[in-house]
């Protein structure tokens, strides 16, 4: 088994969360909703929950592009968050669908290096 680079460790990777609660009452909330999702995408986040994303970072100061994009992309209303979690930390999250357990997402194998 190959020892990961001290750089790399579940200590230095960063997980950076994105949780909003958007107004979706209009069509056009809605629309700003949806829009500021695809932007998450397209930034290589990935969907948890309908309102949480998460992307993993080789740390903290690679993920300064992805906080400048959501920070030009906020949409009028609504609340957005940003956290902030080690691998490790991000690994002892416990997941449930309904009584049963469901793993929690894995680190890409290969982290895209900005």
């Amino acid at each position: 088994m190959t020892a990961m680079p001290r750089d790399l460790s579940g200590y230095r990777i960063m997980w950076c969360i994105a949780l909003f609660d958007l107004p979706v009452v209009t069509a056009e909330e809605r629309k700003r909703a949806n829009r500021f999702r695809k932007i998450l995408l397209g930034a290589g986040f990935t969907r948890l929950q309908l309102s949480v994303y998460a992307q993993p970072f080789p740390d903290e100061r690679r993920s300064e592009r992805a906080v400048r994009i959501i920070k030009s992309e906020l949409p009028p209303d609504g609340e957005v968050r940003l956290m902030f979690l080690t691998d490790k930390q991000f690994a002892r999250m416990q997941v449930f669908l309904g009584k049963k357990a469901k793993p929690v997402e894995k680190a890409p194998e290969q982290l895209w290096l900005l």
